[in-house]
């Protein structure tokens, strides 16, 4: 899995970093294809903004999380992704069976 993390108007300090790596386990748990993770982090005027694509076997998932603390956006935004990994694989698992 190649991560990519990259920040707007921030820095990104290893703290963040290793919050990051460490959510992302979470969705490497549930689903081992996942090719890349390209993340962004940002903010735009008092609102953290937490973003990431990730490209997995036979598609693309995207999320996006806005709050008032970066950590609590990235938060957000694995507990979306994850859903949507989840959702994913449960289609391929299915479409398999039929």
């Amino acid at each position: 899995m190649q991560l990519s993390i990259s920040g707007h108007h921030l820095d990104i300090t290893d703290a963040i970093k290793q919050h990051s790596e460490e959510k992302l386990a979470k969705i490497k748990h549930h689903f081992d294809h996942v090719i890349n993770i390209n993340m962004i982090l940002g903010i735009e005027k008092d609102m953290q903004i937490a973003e990431a694509t990730i490209h997995v076997s036979g598609a693309d998932l995207f999320a996006k999380a806005v709050s008032s603390n970066l950590y609590t956006s990235i938060d957000q935004m694995i507990n979306k992704l994850d859903a949507q990994i989840r959702k994913h694989k449960e289609k391929l698992n299915d479409h398999r069976k039929n």
